[in-house]
């Protein structure tokens, strides 16, 4: 799946009429802000509340460093019409690795010795093999990188490709239904998708794991196989059923989905990293995580 620029005559066009938003993209301040007070908050009372904390305080070592060193307009993103931002082609600036370093800088203040080790290890580790990492994890090669890397190294790719996604011309259109499974403006794997309310009441969107823009995909579908007739929800708690499994019997995958009109709070990243106990669920029926969560990389092989 990809998106093309519109022209100006097409954005007065579209402006005009209404339509649903194909493509919604993250406002930096507002989305680390809320995510962090999500974790927070359901890291209270919660087995992995520690965690759950420690994610939080990376969201705002993103945030400081989002603030200290705002990333300068790229040239070269005005003139892309078709996948601008694709993670595995697009040539990133080396201050990702600034992001990193101050990032880590951010952490270590309170890290644990566990936590401080990692720290350490990556601050030591040379740019080649940084840049080695950062190709790997973007390529989803997650299982070549360390888990207590990755999630620092993916911090700062996002945030490097979180503000990408903020100079693209914002009345964008997809350009096909191909692949919906993957990120229209920077082809990564989705976190999880999110039923909205309000103005969008009823639909689901995808929330990116790298650029943390958000897609439209018709419910009723898988969003790994686009298969339609073998799909099943689980829960852990039926009763309230904030946030679901939606597997698919066709190509044995699941991605979570969440309900806001259960939460107006819910988070795709916060909430899908505190449920992690219904992806052991899934995991022991079957069925593999399609998705990917900026703070859960799998063990390195």
């Amino acid at each position: 799946m990809s998106i093309k620029i519109l022209p100006e005559s097409e954005i007065k066009q579209a402006a005009n009429s209404f339509q649903t938003p194909a493509i919604l993209f993250a406002n930096p301040k507002n989305l680390y802000q809320r995510r962090a007070k999500r974790l927070r908050q359901l890291a209270e009372e919660h087995p992995l509340g520690d965690y759950l904390r420690f994610a939080a305080h990376i969201v705002d070592s993103q945030l400081a460093c989002f603030e200290r060193n705002p990333l300068a307009p790229q040239q070269e993103l005005i003139i892309a019409e078709v996948e601008p931002l694709k993670a595995t082609q697009f040539k990133r600036a080396p201050i990702w690795r600034d992001y990193l370093a101050d990032i880590l800088r951010e952490v270590k203040a309170q890290a644990n010795e566990q936590i401080a080790a990692t720290i350490e290890r990556l601050e030591k580790t040379a740019d080649a093999e940084l840049e080695k990492m950062a190709d790997q994890l973007l390529a989803q090669e997650l299982n070549l990188v360390p888990s207590d890397q990755a999630v620092f190294l993916w911090a700062a790719l996002s945030l490097y490709w979180l503000q990408l996604a903020q100079q693209i011309p914002h009345h964008s259109r997809m350009e096909n239904a191909d692949n919906l499974h993957y990120c229209p403006v920077c082809g990564s794997a989705p976190i999880a998708s999110v039923v909205h309310f309000g103005a969008s009441q009823g639909l689901r969107y995808l929330h990116c794991a790298l650029c943390e823009s958000e897609w439209n995909l018709v419910r009723a579908q898988c969003t790994n196989c686009n298969q339609h007739g073998n799909l099943e929800m689980w829960s852990l708690d039926e009763e309230l059923a904030l946030v679901r499994a939606e597997t698919c019997g066709d190509c044995q995958s699941y991605l979570k989905i969440m309900f806001q009109e259960k939460d107006p709070h819910v988070e795709a990243a916060a909430d899908d990293l505190a449920s992690i106990f219904l992806d052991v669920e899934m995991e022991e029926k079957g069925y593999a995580r399609s998705g990917l969560n900026p703070f859960m990389f799998p063990a390195q092989e």
